[in-house]
């Protein structure tokens, strides 16, 4: 594979959505649905691809898997942006094992979790598990703070930031709008902070946030890009108005299934990715009216296509 760009990490901003993983019926990955979904998303302006996080199914997906979603992406993406590549796992093991698999693909940076297995982790443990990937593969770390067992505080993330030199940034996620603004507040210029909170793209826009990486992206990333350019414009008014009209749709897909709903959303776009893996369920009759209607109201009927 030609070597790709890497993009510095202060490069890495705007829409980042996390790419869904299409399916096909016997649960294997669809490639060529793939490219189609990286591509649609590229042509709606986005401003870098994520593969493998969780709206990717990442906790579901083998190593080879990841590396197989992760090539994919950056072949489509061709150097033109960036790509990042999700490590959703339980230990620090499985983290480098992953790691190692996608280092040579070309990614700007890795998007992990904290391990999420039923334990919380004292805050040493957490520091001594960011560092230990980056100096097994050396590519900056997005630190993905979304764990509500293993959540952790504004105050590590500021020390791993400072302390582990890999670690570039944070995706501040959990509806948590105010660990975002502190994090905003005390971050040091080098310091990337993306929000993930889907229900409020614009105040987290507004607040500052270096970029954003969350689902309702994946479900409609022309009105996501749309509403970061108003916010760097700096024309609030109808940035609050779309943001608005942006937060019926997600009101629609949110639910304990809303992956599946979001494909189904995507599908409606032309862009067919099948269903999440078992067992989470499909999309409802009922979730399924609600997402048309919603996303007739937001982009106009005449640009929702037959769901595949």
């Amino acid at each position: 594979m030609a070597q790709k760009r890497i993009f510095k990490p202060e490069e890495i901003r705007g829409i980042l959505p996390p790419l869904v993983t299409p399916f096909k019926a016997d649960e294997e990955i669809d490639e060529q649905g793939l490219r189609l979904e990286a591509r649609y998303m590229m042509s709606r302006g986005v401003h870098g691809l994520v593969a493998g996080g969780s709206a990717g199914e990442g906790y579901t997906l083998s190593t080879d898997e990841l590396r197989r979603i992760v090539a994919i992406t950056a072949e489509e993406a061709d150097g033109k942006i960036p790509v990042l590549a999700g490590i959703i796992v339980n230990s620090t093991r499985q983290a480098i094992e992953k790691a190692k698999a996608v280092s040579d693909l070309g990614v700007s940076a890795l998007q992990v979790t904290p391990v999420h297995y039923i334990y919380k982790s004292d805050d040493e443990a957490m520091i001594r598990h960011f560092r230990a990937i980056y100096e097994a593969v050396g590519i900056p770390i997005l630190v993905y703070n979304v764990i509500p067992w293993n959540y952790l505080t504004t105050g590590l993330l500021q020390r791993m930031m400072t302390e582990v030199p890999g670690v570039v940034g944070v995706k501040q996620s959990a509806g948590d709008l105010k660990s975002l603004a502190d994090l905003l507040l005390n971050a040091r210029p080098q310091d990337r902070i993306y929000a993930a909170i889907d229900a409020l793209l614009y105040p987290s826009f507004a607040l500052g946030a270096h970029g954003v990486i969350s689902q309702i992206l994946s479900a409609i990333p022309g009105p996501c890009v749309e509403l970061w350019n108003l916010v760097q414009r700096g024309d609030h008014k109808a940035a609050l108005q779309l943001h608005m009209r942006m937060l019926k749709l997600w009101n629609a897909i949110a639910g304990d299934n809303r992956l599946a709903v979001t494909k189904y959303t995507l599908s409606l776009q032309g862009v067919p990715t099948g269903n999440p893996r078992a067992p989470l369920t499909p999309a409802s009759p009922a979730q399924q009216v609600a997402a048309h209607k919603a996303l007739s109201k937001l982009i106009g009927e005449q640009n929702i296509r037959k769901a595949a």
